[in-house]
């Protein structure tokens, strides 16, 4: 089976800014595409950003719009999100999701069309 690793989280002030990476672990054909999506204690899971294996085409949630880039770092095989700006509201455990099974090949922002998850990093964002 595939497995997700994810890194880069940690404890930020307000206005800052981290990177997480996520990469797949062992021998994996590409997924379609790879997604980021968040929960915080009492909240339900919600997605943040997705992006195509290739890395032609992106999407974001309108929360984190202007704020984070997702992108592929293709000599590492890894996809990363760059999040800048960061505040409050953003704290929340991080994780990393791949869809191989796309029925539409549009991507996605349903938790339910990715076969496959990472543990998480948390992300603390200080006032």
């Amino acid at each position: 089976q595939v497995q997700l690793v994810e890194s880069g989280g940690g404890l930020v002030q307000a206005g800052g800014s981290l990177r997480l990476s996520c990469a797949a672990s062992g021998r994996t054909s590409r997924p379609y595409a790879m997604g980021w999506f968040r929960q915080a204690p009492g909240k339900e899971r919600e997605f943040v950003a997705a992006i195509t294996w290739s890395g032609s085409t992106t999407y974001y949630a309108d929360s984190v719009k202007g704020r984070f880039t997702i992108s592929r770092d293709f000599a590492k095989n890894t996809v990363l999100l760059q999040m800048n700006s960061l505040k409050p509201d953003d704290t929340a455990v991080y994780y990393c999701a791949a869809d191989y099974m796309s029925r539409t090949y549009s991507l996605s922002r349903a938790s339910y069309e990715y076969e496959y998850w990472g543990q998480g990093t948390q992300v603390t964002v200080s006032s």
